[in-house]
């Protein structure tokens, strides 16, 4: 959903007139072209529940964006549409994901690109993308109360502690790999919807706008 408008296939996708109307990420993505968009940033966001939110919220009526979801892990032809996206739009593009492991995971993925598939890197991965959050320390920020949080599991820090390994975390993004070690260092998670514990609009009238207008992301 949002400020934009292609052709794919033949087909006209137009979200520009009605910007909280939601379409299918394209499949065939190299059928993808005449892309016109007014939005000021693109904003890719973990979870269709997420997604849903913010359609609910009406945020793209307030804020000219572009918001995609890979609906959890990003299957590849969402990486590659965000990939065109970034190339014939250059719009600053931000990322927001569960505070876990998982979360970390999916941010890296349309970052760096997977590991499965690092032969494809170039065309998959998006080293534009920016963290938004949400971050470990921002649970103090924030004043979450203990009930959002979770004790991370054997598996979530056999994960995290695999993600510190990778090289790019120290060489080309040092504060993620701090934040990272946060989170293992605390011991615990939470998700994005811990933020509407203040409000159920938060996240969509406070938290995004506010950290995006004020250049909070890393």
């Amino acid at each position: 959903m949002g400020w934009i408008r292609f052709l794919e296939g033949g087909r006209k996708f137009d979200c520009i007139n009605h910007p909280n109307t939601a379409h299918p990420i394209p499949v065939q993505v190299e059928e993808v072209k005449d892309i016109v968009s007014v939005a000021d940033y693109i904003l890719v966001v973990e979870k269709e529940s997420v997604f849903e939110q913010l359609a609910n919220d009406q945020f793209c009526n307030a804020n000219r964006c572009i918001v995609i979801t890979g609906r959890g892990y990003p299957d590849i032809p969402t990486r590659r549409f965000l990939r065109l996206l970034i190339e014939k739009l250059c719009l600053p593009t931000y990322c927001l994901v569960d505070c876990d492991p998982y979360g970390f995971n999916i941010l890296t993925t349309y970052r760096f690109g997977s590991m499965q598939m690092a032969y494809d890197a170039k065309q998959l991965r998006c080293p534009e993308v920016y963290w938004l959050g949400v971050y470990p320390s921002e649970s103090v920020k924030y004043c979450l109360p203990q009930k959002c949080f979770l004790p991370l599991t054997a598996e979530d820090k056999k994960k995290a502690e695999a993600l510190l390994n990778r090289c790019y975390l120290q060489r080309e993004v040092p504060r993620w790999r701090l934040e990272l070690e946060l989170m293992l260092q605390r011991g615990v998670k939470f998700e994005i919807e811990a933020l509407s514990v203040h409000s159920l609009s938060f996240l969509s009238k406070e938290y995004i706008t506010s950290k995006i207008q004020g250049g909070v992301h890393i």
